[in-house]
């Protein structure tokens, strides 16, 4: 008997929960609920995260967490409860299936069966902001060696465990030489060590063209966090429906499992939302926590279901479906069909052990790390690239000089275009003179000589080398 954590959520999410958790018992699933309240009623409380620290401890001391879809306030300053509980418990790995139904489920694409495997922690998910200048807003995009390793892996992992026979590596290292070429170059590290699965590597745009017309090329893609949240949505659609689409998340101690689709609060309390979402992601969780065969007999008896035209309002069609039914209706009808399998739809089969037992990431030697130059980021109204250089250029001393100046990453200063447009905000890059060593005491000084000079810098960045190799972008054009 497993004990999981289950929250039903808001708007349509009691009515999907009650029919899941009986379909689960209906097919001998040996799990014991707990029950927590998140989402609406505990922000409108006062808590902006929409879950209370006893939650938290049920939560963690279940280890998995069953959630129906929630509605997050609009305004106040409402944490979305979702990224909050993927990070506080490490569920690195968002994990995605969409498959076509096809016919019984409308699809340009009837021999889809793609997964989406996301990275779930970081990249410009981290929400990490600032207005730097009037003009002028970042936001950080981090990306960690760990974060890279952890997803890779899991993805091939996946793959194995499920005989799935490749693994596509989404990026846009073209651009992004630093971030996504960390994690284009983890994916090719990572690759080597399975051998027995097809590799390969596509940019961003042209790969999300490609899915988008072609599923049928992919088999599991990998991705960063931004492009797989989009991307795993528009699969999900494409498939047939985000509505029929169930996800996991995964993590070292803790995973959630839920529906993709959202709280639907207009077709609440009115027995007409489809559970097949939620569903997917208990069946998921069901495999997680070992009870593979009631997984199996449950996504059999929905396969069947489906087949047989029985079919809640979202993917009701007239000539294909049969029957249009409510959300009890749809459970009992799946519920009936259990231990029995499709017979055009491909019947699932788990391995009698479906748990991924990864290893936990091991750090790497440090490499030995080398200051070479100093960005200083300024904020100036002006318009001359050459007028700005000037000004900065009498911060130059015997150990460092200014070598370039970029606006919006494309080099203006020395022999920028006229044509460029300029915002307020520029990048000041000094380097060593030659035979100098770059210190941290020179940056020190170019930062007092920039107060005493009424340079306004407002941020700086730190050049440095990594085993002699370089650990920062060129500006584009250099």
């Amino acid at each position: 008997m497993t004990k999981i954590t289950v929250a039903k959520g808001d708007g349509i999410g009691p009515e999907i929960m009650d029919a899941t958790l009986e379909i689960l018992m209906a097919a001998g699933a040996k799990i014991e609920v707990e029950e927590i309240e998140v989402g609406e009623k505990v922000y409108l409380a006062g808590n902006t995260a929409g879950i209370a620290k006893e939650s938290w401890d049920v939560i963690r001391r279940n280890k998995v967490f069953l959630k129906a879809p929630i509605t997050t306030p609009q305004g106040g300053g409402y944490k979305s409860l979702n990224v909050t509980t993927r990070k506080f418990l490490g569920l690195y790995s968002n994990v995605r299936p969409c498959m076509s139904l096809h016919p019984f489920v409308a699809t340009k694409h009837p021999i889809m069966d793609v997964v989406i495997v996301r990275e779930n922690e970081e990249d410009l998910y981290a929400g990490i902001e600032h207005q730097q200048t009037d003009e002028v807003v970042q936001c950080l995009k981090l990306i960690s060696r760990p974060g890279c390793e952890k997803i890779v892996r899991y993805a091939f992992e996946y793959a194995k465990h499920y005989g799935r026979k490749k693994v596509t590596c989404f990026t846009k290292d073209n651009i992004m030489k630093q971030t996504d070429g960390l994690f284009h170059h983890v994916f090719d590290e990572i690759a080597k060590e399975y051998p027995e699965i097809e590799n390969e590597h596509w940019i961003i745009d042209i790969g999300a063209a490609k899915m988008a017309d072609t599923p049928e090329a992919f088999d599991v893609i990998v991705m960063p966090n931004l492009y797989g949240d989009v991307l795993s949505d528009v699969a999900a659609q494409i498939a047939g429906s985000v509505g029929l689409a169930g996800s996991a998340n995964i993590g070292e101690e803790c995973a959630m499992f839920e529906a993709i689709h959202g709280s639907a609060p207009r077709r609440a309390g009115q027995n007409l939302a489809n559970p097949s979402g939620l569903l997917q992601g208990a069946i998921m969780m069901l495999n997680h926590i070992g009870q593979t065969k009631v997984a199996e007999k449950v996504q059999n008896a929905w396969l069947k279901t489906i087949e047989d035209g029985i079919h809640t309002y979202d993917v009701f069609k007239e000539g294909v479906s049969k029957e249009k039914v409510g959300t009890k209706e749809f459970a009992q009808a799946v519920i009936a069909n259990l231990g029995q399998e499709p017979k055009l739809l491909k019947s699932v089969s788990y391995a009698e052990n479906a748990t991924l037992n990864l290893p936990k990431y091991e750090r790497k030697a440090p490499a030995k790390k080398e200051l070479v130059g100093v960005d200083l980021f300024v904020h100036w109204t002006g318009k001359s690239p050459d007028e700005l250089a000037a000004i900065v250029q009498t911060l130059d001393s015997n150990e460092v000089k200014l070598s370039m100046i970029t606006n919006r990453g494309i080099k203006v200063w020395p022999e920028g275009f006229e044509e460029t447009f300029c915002t307020d905000h520029w990048r000041c890059r000094f380097k060593p003179t030659e035979g100098n060593q770059m210190s941290k005491e020179a940056i020190i000084q170019l930062l007092n000589g920039a107060i005493e000079k009424g340079i306004d810098t407002v941020k700086t960045e730190n050049l440095y080398t990594f085993d002699g190799k370089m650990g920062f972008s060129l500006g584009q054009g250099q």
